[in-house]
Formats: structure tokens, C-alpha cells, sequence
């Protein structure tokens, strides 16, 4: 499959974006190129390779589940530059 400049007009054209018709020859081909790399990708032996989400293997650290009272109001609106009744005042972001 290659790409034409015909599908670069159209692929522009539906993503809205303004390509000069003397760069549509270029772009044709760097879209070729990395059509080859998948290609080249595709024929990669991967049978039996276990999918990864990361190169490193990492096991998350885990903390104990601890239940605390969570009555630090006074403690968490201590650095707040404005509150009031508890809460934290915000300007209004809306007139």
C-alpha cells in the first residue's frame, strides 16, 4: 500500500489542516516511510512475547491500610490563605 498525494489532499483536507500543494509530493513520501517501518514491524516474531507496560519490571510499594479519625480541619486550613466556616475561599472565577 503506498500513499498518493491524492490521499495526502484528502487526508489534510479532513483534519483540516493547510498543506501547500508543493509540499503534498514530500509528505506522500515521509507517509510511505513510516509505512515501511510498520511493515518492517509487522514482520517482527513475537509468538510467545508477553506484553509489557513498562522495559523495567516493578513491583509498586504497598502501605498499610490504616484508618485515622481525619479530623485535621485546622491543620489542613492552616496554610490556606483565606477560609472560612472550614471551607477554603476562592475568588470567584465567574462574575
Amino acid at each position: 500500500m503506498s500513499v498518493t498525494k491524492d490521499d495526502v489532499r484528502k487526508v489534510a483536507r479532513l483534519s483540516r489542516i493547510a498543506v501547500e500543494d508543493a509540499r503534498l509530493e514530500t509528505l506522500a513520501g515521509e507517509l510511505n516511510g513510516i509505512l515501511g517501518w510498520i511493515d518492517q514491524l509487522n514482520e517482527v516474531d513475537v509468538e510467545g512475547v508477553e506484553p509489557m507496560t513498562s522495559v523495567v519490571e516493578a513491583v509498586m510499594p504497598m502501605r498499610e491500610d490504616v484508618v485515622s479519625d481525619g479530623d485535621k480541619v485546622g491543620e489542613v486550613l492552616a496554610n490556606a490563605p483565606k477560609s472560612d466556616d472550614g471551607f477554603f475561599v476562592v475568588p470567584r472565577a465567574v462574575e
